[in-house]
């Protein structure tokens, strides 16, 4: 990296911080296999019974695909967060609360040690029962649960189902795009899962969410400029776990971005005839961020996303012959209660008092 390039990453720094933002990752990552997957996924909905909908504990908020509540339609879910060894379980317990509060049910689950595993067959037996006697109802017999796996690349769906078979029954690694068609996978005389690829939604729009994937390999590496991954690292550490990073690799927190890498090169031994090899600053700090190098992290945070998340409770009775509607309304997260909500109605303006109110910590 030359001069120019260094003075190019500190201008482009001090803008980040005075519009408060990143800069702009917009990207469309929509590979042909994950359209087809969705399109797949709609016509054998009807043959499932239960979703596993795995997320990243590390990412609660960005790993969740905003897309599965509307394939999967009504049928039973239970969220499975993964990777609990690496991530800070304080914070990633609120999402847990938070999704739990929202009608979820939710597992948090160290795949490589089985913790909790035991919990997702009594929850999903629990499930398949009331199924089963609402089969004998029918006149129907009972018959094994087809449960379907479901979730964003990389967050552990073979993992999760290795560990439920008990053995290696699909290929995993570290990298998106492991799975690459739907596959039936026996676990036993009750359960057989579904497996599928990973997939995502088709426009990544939201900055913080990309960069959040790309910081734990939920897209590929190449979709996204490492320097600008690992430099959002590098803040974002600085901003909640100052003390791992700075620990890690004997930085100063008041440090600029450049003097930072320039560290974080010493540090690691990327120094090579007085020149920093930023591109191996840049995977290391990667590397070290997934392998949990840089400690338990978890880099959604509830307030963060209280201006994007919105709660819907909405119950519509149209009176046709007064022209209003009684409901109870959208509540966004940012504010704890809310009295009034005006709405247009055929031209007429009215006001109606809410009845629901709610907030989250």
């Amino acid at each position: 990296m030359d001069m120019y390039q260094k003075r190019k990453i500190r201008a482009e720094k001090k803008k980040d911080d005075s519009k408060k933002s990143l800069p702009s990752v917009g990207i469309n990552w929509y590979p042909g296999h994950m359209a087809k997957t969705k399109r797949e996924i709609k016509e054998k909905i009807d043959l499932i019974d239960i979703v596993f909908e795995v997320i990243d504990a590390r990412i609660p908020y960005s790993s969740k695909n905003k897309d599965i509540d509307n394939i999967i339609k009504n049928k039973e879910k239970i969220i499975i967060m993964t990777k609990m060894d690496l991530c800070d379980l304080e914070v990633t317990n609120k999402w847990i609360k938070h999704y739990e509060n929202m009608g979820y049910k939710v597992i948090l689950t160290d795949l490589l040690s089985k913790k909790n595993i035991k919990d997702i067959f009594n929850l999903t037996e629990e499930l398949s029962t009331k199924l089963n006697q609402k089969r004998k109802e029918k006149g129907l017999l009972p018959r094994k649960t087809r449960i379907l796996v479901l979730g964003i690349p990389n967050v552990g769906k073979s993992t999760l189902i290795n560990a439920l078979v008990g053995k290696k029954a699909t290929n995993v690694g570290n990298k998106p795009g492991i799975t690459k068609h739907l596959e039936w996978i026996r676990i036993n005389d009750k359960m057989e899962l579904l497996d599928s690829p990973g997939i995502l939604w088709p426009k990544l729009d939201n900055e913080t969410v990309a960069l959040n994937l790309a910081s734990t390999t939920a897209i590929k590496e190449e979709i996204l400029d490492t320097s600008e991954v690992a430099i959002y690292i590098i803040n974002k550490m600085l901003e909640l776990y100052p003390e791992n990073i700075i620990s890690r690799y004997n930085i100063n927190k008041e440090d600029d971005i450049v003097d930072t890498l320039d560290k974080i090169g010493k540090k690691i031994g990327a120094y090579k005839n007085g020149e920093c090899d930023y591109d191996r600053v840049y995977i290391t700090i990667l590397k070290d961020l997934r392998e949990g190098y840089l400690g338990k992290i978890t880099f959604d945070r509830i307030k963060e996303w209280r201006k994007s998340l919105f709660l819907v409770f909405c119950f519509f009775q149209h009176c046709c012959y007064k022209n209003t509607i009684s409901f109870t309304s959208i509540i966004d997260n940012n504010v704890s209660y809310c009295t009034n909500y005006v709405i247009i109605l055929n031209n007429r303006t009215t006001t109606h008092t809410l009845n629901y109110a709610t907030s989250y910590t």
